[in-house]
This record gives structure tokens, sequence and C-alpha cells, in this order.
């Protein structure tokens, strides 16, 4: 095989497994749990595949130990878990998800990690509004999932929908992964990744202005509360960077008193304005009854503060206590609705304290490879791009996301997490840790452009 062909077979490798990661719930909704299985078992299979094949250089220097310190303690949880069965079940799903994610930062260039989380994005983002029309159009009404795992004949709760078809009504649209919370968080994904790219030349400016579009296009149709205010932190987190960038290292002190200031008195105001802001966003008292979710899983974790019940990653329905912990309007939530929390109920303060050093790790990094000058090989300065701002937009977006939802902990918020963990550990101290001007658009058959 010449190393061209390798190279596109990687790239839609990529392209493929981020789409798989970002849309599982496409793949359960159309094929059932044994079909995601299949291809879920098929894309593990690619990702060991792809590490044989490119046999990666790596070095202990630069590998996150914290991400293996939490996968230690999520491992030895088995030992003291309240459910070993579901714990040996969530640790094989989390191994499965993480051996994507190192294969992908380890064996495929920062660019083309990029440009094919960009594809697969764009093929969600297309696929569901094509679907929402047709169910609105043709279908003229709520449809269920193909291998309904619930019974279908009674009042069936609004969550089990795969789409209410409420396109031409101006939304709540669910999309192809049948959760607006989520397509909506594909979508601000997308506009960042689209934003930068088209700011930083290595897209066509009227393919990134018309892909910017349908991001938030689709990201307006879904009505999400949630990311809407992920998506004014990432902007604000944007005016800090490029401040950052303009003033240079030495002079950033006011920058951070800044970001502290603003920190502080947006807790501040949220707190005097907390019931005009739920009225702004259509919430009830309880956040959609996250509020009571909180309330009985804080209250579980007290139970086992220091080391947690034991791993489970998604809450299994068939085991207690997850059968019953958070049931609302008839539906049973399989998550705390904040990845921290789930964590500290899961592997205890010490699990928390883990993950949290995979996650303020990556920040630092990604923010410093953001803000900070790059270099060549010779030491001469190269200018800014903004394509190096996609690592930190993306993580904040994560990070803003996690206090209201555990998606961290899962499928493609879990991939992005390690990728951008380990790729800014990775090329901590190369000349150029990530693409520092623009690159010549290359345009290929990944995906829609």
């Amino acid at each position: 095989m010449t190393p061209a062909r390798r190279h596109a077979l990687i790239g839609a490798f990529a392209t493929f497994a981020l789409f798989t990661v970002l849309a599982g719930q496409f793949w359960r909704n159309l094929f059932g749990w044994w079909g995601f299985g299949i291809i879920a078992g098929a894309t593990v299979i690619g990702a060991v595949a792809v590490v044989v094949v490119t046999r990666p250089r790596w070095s202990w220097r630069r590998v996150p130990k914290s991400t293996l310190v939490f996968l230690a303690i999520a491992t030895a949880s088995i030992l003291w878990s309240a459910y070993p069965g579901a714990t040996a079940l969530g640790l094989a799903i989390t191994y499965a998800t993480v051996i994507v994610a190192l294969a992908l930062a380890l064996c495929v260039d920062w660019d083309r990690i990029v440009r094919s989380l960009a594809s697969a994005i764009k093929w969600i983002l297309v696929l569901s509004l094509v679907f929402e029309a047709w169910v609105a159009i043709v279908v003229g009404g709520p449809v269920l999932p193909n291998f309904a795992d619930f019974d279908t004949t009674g009042d069936v709760p609004q969550a089990f929908y795969w789409s209410r078809g409420l396109l031409l009504e101006g939304g709540p649209i669910e999309g192809i992964v049948g959760n607006r919370n989520l397509l909506a968080m594909i979508a601000l994904l997308g506009a960042i990744v689209f934003a930068c790219l088209l700011a930083a030349g290595t897209v066509r400016r009227g393919s990134g202005i018309a892909w910017l579009v349908v991001a938030g296009a689709t990201l307006a149709l879904t009505r999400s509360a949630t990311v809407i205010l992920d998506a004014v932190l990432v902007a604000i987190v944007v005016g800090f960077a490029l401040w950052a960038r303009r003033v240079g290292p030495l002079r950033r002190r006011p920058v951070y008193w800044a970001a502290a200031g603003l920190g502080v008195a947006s807790v501040l105001a949220v707190s005097l304005g907390w019931r005009l802001l739920l009225d702004a966003f259509g919430k009830s008292e309880d956040l959609t009854g996250r509020l009571d979710i909180w309330e009985s899983v804080t209250a579980l974790a007290l139970e086992r503060p220091i080391a947690g019940w034991g791993w489970v990653g998604y809450w299994n329905p068939w085991v207690e206590p997850f059968d019953d912990l958070a049931v609302r309007k008839g539906v049973t939530y399989l998550q705390a609705h904040d990845a921290w929390l789930d964590v500290w109920m899961q592997l205890g303060i010490i699990g928390l304290l883990a993950f949290a050093a995979i996650a303020l790790g990556a920040l630092w990094r990604s923010w410093f490879l953001a803000v900070d000058r790059p270099m060549d090989a010779a030491g001469a300065w190269r200018p800014f791009s903004a394509a190096s701002l996609i690592p930190l937009l993306i993580l904040v977006s994560l990070l803003g996301q996690s206090f209201a939802e555990s998606r961290l902990l899962l499928e493609g918020n879990l991939v992005l997490l390690i990728v951008i963990a380990w790729a800014t550990k990775s090329r901590q101290w190369l000349p150029e840790p990530l693409p520092a001007a623009p690159l010549r658009p290359r345009f290929d058959a990944t995906g829609p452009r």
C-alpha cells in the first residue's frame, strides 16, 4: 500500500470513528443495540489496526499520567464495587472508547484530526436537518427508534422519541442523535471548528461561511439553554485568549485578574437574577428535574465519599441503585446530569481528583498553546493562527457542558477530552505544536465540504 493510500484510509477511519462516537445514538436508533455493538466493535478493531499499521513513536515523558491513574482507579474499583458485573461492563466500554481516542491522538496528525472532526460534524448536521425535514413533511408526526427497547403501546414519554417532528414549528429538533442537547453540542463544536478554520484561511470562504450558518441554525433550532450558555462561555474565552495574545506573556496579569473578576461577577449576577434567568430560558425552578437528580446522587455519594460505589460510566438501568435513582415523568435517567458529581459518586474523591487532573492539565496546555506565539525549528517566531484556538475552545465547551450533563464520561466527549489531553502533551515540546499558520486548503472526499 502506498503512503498516500494509507494516509487516505487513516483519514477516512478518523472521520468514521468521530462520527460514530459523536452520533452513537443514531446507530442505536437505526439498528438497535446489537447493530450498534457491531459498528462499535468494528471501530475499535479499526483503531487497533491503525496503531499496528502506523506503529506510532511515543515517549513516556509525553504521556498524560493522569489518564493512566484515572483508568487504574476505575479498574481497581471492581474490587469494592457494589455492582461488579456492571463495573466490568463499564470498564470494557470505557477502555474501548479510550482505545479509539488514543489511536487518533497517537496515529493521526492534528491537522487531519481537525479536518476529520469537521467532516464528521458536517455529516451529522446535514443528516439531522434532512431527517427532521422528512419527519416533519413526510411523516407529519413523532418518530420512534426502529428498535425500541420499551413499551410503545401506551403513552410514550417525549424523551423516548427519535424525533418529535417540530422542525416546521421552529423546534426544538433532536436530529439523528435523538436528543436536542446532544445535537446542540455537536452544532457548537461545529461552529468552533468551522469558525477557526475559516479565520485561519484553511477552507474556502464561501464554504466556511455556509457551514457556519448551518451550525448556527441547527443550534438555534435545538433551543438548548444549556448549550447556548456554553456558547456564551466559549465566546468569552475567545475574547480573553485574543487579549492574552495581544499583550504577550509578560503582561498577562491584567488578563487573569479580569477573568477572575468576571467569574466572581457572573456568580453574583446568576445568584441575584436566578429567577429571571430561568424565565428567559423557559426552565422550571428545579432545572428540568436536575436539582432532584443532583440531590439523590449527592446523598448516594456521601455514603461512600472516598472511593465511591464502583465505576460504571453510563448507568445500567437494571442495576440497583440506578434502576430508580433518577426517575422523572416516567423516564429513568441514566446519568447524574453533572460529570463531576457522577465521578464522585462512582469513584469517590480519589477518582474525582484524577479525572480533574486530566481536564485541568489539558486545559492548561491548550491555553498556552493557544496564546503563546509559536516558533519554528530554527527558533524564529511564527504568526498566530486561529486554528490553534481549536483545542482550547473545544475543551472549554466540553467542560462547560459537564456541569449540566455527564457526557464528558462517555463516547464523543470522552474521546475529544482524551485526544486533546494526549495531543497537547505529546506536542508540548515541539517547535510548532499545533498548526500556527494557515495551511494550504485540502479538499477531499471524506465528507461534504
